[in-house]
C-alpha cells in the first residue's frame, strides 16, 4: 500500500490550523504523515496543536531550520526532505481537504503509468459548508510536457494545492526558496516540462479560504515582495524554457506582454538579455513592446462601444 506524505507550511495560522487539519484526518484514505512545518511564527499555533499532535501520531511537527530560507518555499523544500512517502502533496494552514482527496489521487496514480495527479480547486469566504460531493464518476484527461504552456498563461492552472506528485519529481527539483510568491508555478512548469505525464480529473478535491492577507491577496495589493518575486519566478521560467527549447512565439508574447506591468523592474530589458535573442528579433519585441499599452487602449475602447461584442 502506498504512502502520502502530506507537507503543510505554517506561519501564524492559529485561527484556521485546527480545521484545516480536520480535515486531513476526515481522509478516506488513511496511509498518510503529515509534516506541519512552522515558519518562525510568534503566535499560539504550538499550544493548538499539541492535543492533535498527542491523538494521532501521523501529525508531525518542526520547526523550519536555519539550513532552510524563511519563508514558504523554504519550508516546503525542509518537508520534502523530511517526506518519506511515495506521493506528496501540499496543504496550506487555511484551507479544507475533500474527504477523498487523497483517495482518488492514489488510485489515479496506481493505476496509471503517470507521475502527479491534478485535480479541481473551489475557494470560500468566511465559513465554510461542509456539504461534499462524493461522487467517484469523474472525466479525466492527460497532461504531458506539451501543456507546459497552458500551465503557464493559467489555462490549465495548477494550483499549490491540487496536486499530488510521485515523490521522484522532486529529485533533483525543489522550490526556489528566495522566491515569496508563483514558487509553485515555477517549479510545477519546471518538472512538467522535463518529459512527465500526468493525469487531471474533473473533480473538486480542495477549497482554499480568501482572505487579504494571503500572498495571493498581498500580491494583488501590489505588494513589493511579492511583485518583485512574480518578476524573479518569470525570469526563471523563460531561463527554463530557453534550455529545454520549449520557448514558443506565443508564450514569448505572453511574457512580453506581462513585462508592461512590472516596468519598475525593466522586466522586458531583463528578458530580451536573458533571451539573447538576434538584432532582428531585439528590434522586433522592441517595437510590440512599446505599442502594447496604445493597442491595448484602442482594444478597450473598441470593446466599450460594441464593435468586438457578439
Amino acid at each position: 500500500m502506498p504512502k502520502v506524505s502530506i507537507i503543510m507550511a505554517t506561519y501564524n495560522r492559529a485561527e484556521y490550523i485546527l480545521e484545516s487539519l480536520q480535515s486531513i484526518q476526515a481522509q478516506t484514505f488513511k496511509d498518510w504523515e503529515c509534516i506541519i512545518i512552522d515558519d518562525g511564527g510568534t503566535d499560539n499555533t504550538a499550544e493548538i496543536l499539541a492535543p492533535i499532535l498527542k491523538q494521532n501520531i501521523r501529525f508531525k511537527y518542526f520547526m523550519r531550520t536555519s539550513k532552510y530560507q524563511k519563508g514558504l518555499p523554504g519550508s516546503r523544500n525542509y518537508g520534502l526532505d523530511l517526506a518519506q512517502g511515495d506521493y506528496v502533496i501540499f496543504f496550506d494552514d487555511d484551507d479544507i481537504v475533500h474527504p477523498q482527496n487523497l483517495e482518488l489521487c492514489v488510485k489515479e496514480l496506481s493505476k496509471q503509468n503517470v507521475s502527479f495527479c491534478r485535480y479541481l480547486r473551489n475557494v470560500f469566504f468566511d465559513d465554510f459548508d461542509y456539504n461534499f460531493e462524493f461522487s467517484k464518476d469523474y472525466a479525466s484527461f492527460f497532461v504531458t510536457k506539451s501543456d507546459v504552456e497552458k500551465l503557464l498563461i493559467n489555462e490549465l492552472p495548477f494550483n499549490s494545492c491540487a496536486v499530488m506528485w510521485h515523490r521522484t519529481c522532486f529529485d533533483g527539483n525543489r522550490f526556489v526558496e528566495h522566491l515569496m510568491y508563483a514558487e509553485e508555478w515555477e517549479l510545477y512548469s519546471r518538472i512538467l516540462s522535463s518529459d512527465i505525464k500526468g493525469i487531471s480529473i474533473e473533480k473538486c478535491l480542495f477549497f482554499g479560504r480568501k482572505h487579504a492577507d494571503s500572498n495571493t491577496g498581498e500580491f494583488y495589493s501590489n505588494n513589493p515582495i511579492r511583485r518583485a518575486s512574480k518578476k524573479d519566478a518569470i525570469l526563471l521560467v523563460l531561463e527554463n524554457l530557453k534550455e529545454k527549447q520549449l520557448l514558443s512565439s506565443s508564450l514569448l508574447r505572453y511574457f512580453v506582454t506581462m513585462a508592461t506591468d512590472f516596468k519598475e523592474y525593466n522586466l522586458f530589458t531583463q528578458i530580451i538579455a536573458l533571451l539573447e535573442l538576434s538584432i532582428f528579433e531585439k528590434i522586433k519585441w522592441q517595437f510590440f513592446y512599446s505599442t502594447f499599452p496604445l493597442r491595448l487602449s484602442v482594444y478597450k475602447l473598441k470593446k466599450k462601444s460594441g464593435k468586438y461584442n457578439s
